[in-house]
């Protein structure tokens, strides 16, 4: 029998799918549309998030949660990478997402490393 672990559909993939989701909207939400360099990166990194969660939806591997746990890192790094830490909402919501997209990939790999696997 499969359970939402081992089929590939953890709850950790959809909450990714939906930050990368976030992420791609929020220089129109936010207000931060008129400012390149945290558009460009809320829409790249956002894409890639939500592209790498849906691929995990019908297959899961370990290494896209290390993929979504180091774009996480990359998106609270970004704002001081970047230069944009003076605009308050690219900056918060990068860093929120990040924060939220490093944990929740995070509970990934340590959910699939704790969990048992079949053997044959």
């Amino acid at each position: 029998m499969l359970t939402a672990t081992t089929s590939g559909k953890r709850p950790q993939d959809w909450l990714n799918l939906i930050l990368g989701a976030l992420l791609f909207i929020s220089p129109w939400m936010m207000g931060f549309l008129a400012d390149t360099m945290p558009t460009r990166n809320a829409w790249l990194v956002g894409a890639v998030l939500a592209l790498i969660a849906i691929a995990a939806l019908f297959a899961f591997a370990e290494w896209e949660e290390w993929v979504n746990l180091a774009l996480g890192l990359w998106l609270i790094a970004a704002p001081w990478v970047l230069g944009f830490t003076g605009n308050t909402g690219a900056f918060q919501t990068h860093l929120v997402l990040g924060l939220l997209t490093a944990a929740v990939s995070a509970w990934a790999v340590w959910d699939y490393r704790h969990e048992p696997h079949a053997t044959a």
